[in-house]
């Protein structure tokens, strides 16, 4: 079970020594926990404030939503991050920011996820909680590298000049099932190195050689590092001259992050340190990047592990040395790391920004907070055919009435806020029989709000797991759909014929957590007699 309270005594006498021999180090640090760090207890969800407070300071979560598995680096005075992405695609967003607080999104490192498995096609749709898991984005010699791996297939990389892309097709470094969370490791002396877990083998944790290029796994070069106890979250890091290999394990009632170091980077590792609680109450903040602003300091930016309707959520806590050891948020007696809700933004005030929501499908391209459920027929969807609409074609799904089973859902991360709305218009003039269109929140489960056409007569409808709810006929050439929700997560659907008033349409919905997932909104299309008919979405907007 990990160190547990071994553990606990020697770093309670470790820390008496350490308090003894820098007093005066650790009088700074209770100062900063009184001062700039806020540690008041925060009710998990029931958030007013999040993100850049616009006064110089931040409240996390950063983003109240489902950024999970992330990693960050800095280049120049540049933030990036990814974030896994399971089925969805385009696979593994990038983020992009300038201060650590305030993101947008910049892209997508994986274009064509069926380069991973044809099972991540609409045609199969076989991923579900699969797909992309973790990775780790680097720079290089002028490049960007995404790592990651699939729990079924193996390792990859791919490669670009700029994280907007063009993305090199994916590169395949290890063809073997059970494996995850990886990251590779660029040093002083042009070696490269890779750490992964095989979770398969009792969480066996290796680290590799690689070729220069950090392209390859050099065959039977892995040196056993840790194992058991759930490990995961694997990182790589160098740090004055020493190694440090960080991940998380379950124990002292649930998951927590520990780091052990060493002088070679491929071991022996024969020094550790836990650097934060459990914290159960914040959802177990465990997985993320360690990053240095350019003043010396350092930050932590990880998601939430224990997952809700909301996802794996991201927060940014403030990191110090201790010993030489990066502790994660505010350090207790013990030099233990504790959640952190409110901190000074880094670099100072700033202006706000969020990432990307509402669209009206007016650009050439879709807008990079899309993603589909699956890698789409693209074929069935189109920015061109009518200039500032998104067309959807309906297929027919691979099982009767599953939008899990539907292909052409388009999707976004909803948000965890005091008030959500998202509003769509859309035009049903050329549907057909058996078609149904409209707006929808998913996970492991879904609800379907919008128009069905039958025997060439259109209806309102609201569909969930407790059945189909025919509302009334629809006889313009548009309807406007509505969602509502706060951070209670219950949603409640809406319908408009004029864009003004709105009336509820069916029942409430509760979000959900499945799939490693928090709940998705989302554009849908199918026909469940033959792939005729579709739609024309005006516009999506989303408020929060």
């Amino acid at each position: 079970m990990g160190m547990g309270n071994p553990l606990r005594r020697h770093q309670s006498k470790r820390a008496m020594l350490i308090l003894s021999k820098h007093r005066k180090n650790f009088a700074a640090l209770l100062l900063l926990a009184v001062g700039s760090l806020a540690c008041v207890a925060q009710t998990w969800g029931e958030w007013n404030a999040w993100g850049n407070q616009h006064d110089g300071t931040y409240r996390n979560p950063i983003l109240p939503a489902d950024y999970s598995d992330i990693d960050c680096i800095r280049v120049g005075e540049d933030y990036y991050a990814i974030s896994s992405t399971f089925q969805y695609s385009p696979g593994m967003i990038i983020l992009h920011s300038r201060n650590l607080v305030d993101w947008t999104i910049a892209g997508h490192a994986v274009t064509d996820i069926t380069e991973i498995s044809p099972e991540m096609s609409c045609s199969r749709m076989n991923r579900y909680g699969r797909g992309i898991w973790a990775g780790a984005i680097r720079y290089h010699k002028g490049r960007f590298l995404v790592y990651f791996g699939t729990p079924d297939e193996g390792y990859f990389m791919t490669s670009a000049p700029d994280v907007k892309g063009p993305w090199e097709p994916l590169h395949q470094l290890l063809a073997e099932s059970g494996w995850d969370d990886c990251c590779p490791l660029f040093d002083d002396d042009g070696k490269v190195y890779f750490v992964g877990t095989c979770f398969a083998d009792g969480y066996k944790t290796y680290i590799f050689r690689m070729t220069d290029d950090g392209r390859d796994i050099i065959p039977n070069s892995g040196v056993l590092v840790n194992e058991g106890a759930g490990r995961e979250a694997n990182k790589l890091m160098k740090w004055n001259g020493k190694y440090y290999h960080f991940y998380s394990e379950v124990g002292q009632g649930g998951r927590f992050v520990m780091m052990q170091r060493a002088d070679s980077p491929q071991g022996p590792y024969s020094e550790k340190r836990q650097l934060s609680h459990t914290q159960r109450e914040a959802n177990e903040p465990n997985q993320g990047g360690i990053v240095e602003w350019p003043d010396g300091k350092w930050y932590f930016l990880t998601h939430h592990g224990t997952g809700d309707w909301s996802g794996r959520i991201a927060s940014l806590l403030p990191v110090t040395w201790v010993d030489g050891w990066p502790i994660l948020g505010n350090p207790d007696e013990n030099g233990i790391g504790n959640m952190v809700w409110k901190c000074d933004i880094p670099g100072g005030r700033s202006r706000r920004q969020t990432p990307q929501s509402s669209d009206k499908f007016n650009a050439p391209t879709l807008q990079p907070q899309w993603e589909w459920n699956y890698h789409p027929e693209n074929s069935k969807w189109s920015l061109a055919e009518r200039r500032g609409y998104l067309r959807l074609r309906a297929s027919v799904p691979l099982e009767h009435d599953n939008l899990l089973k539907a292909a052409g859902t388009l999707t976004q991360r909803i948000f965890r806020t005091p008030r959500n709305v998202v509003t769509t218009k859309i035009s049903v003039s050329y549907m057909a029989d058996g078609e149904k269109a409209g707006l929808c929140h998913y996970s492991d489960d879904f609800a379907m709000a919008g128009v069905l056409q039958r025997d060439g007569k259109r209806y309102l409808f609201f569909q969930d797991k407790d059945g189909l709810m025919e509302w009334k006929p629809v006889r313009g050439r548009n309807v406007w759909l509505r969602s509502e929700w706060s951070t209670d997560g219950i949603s409640k659907f809406l319908y408009s014929t004029d864009g003004i008033t709105f009336h509820p349409l069916g029942r409430t919905y509760t979000l959900r957590w499945g799939y490693y997932r928090g709940d998705r909104i989302g554009i849908f299309n199918y026909n469940n007699l033959k792939a005729e008919g579709f739609v024309d979405i005006d516009y999506f907007r989303y408020r929060y």
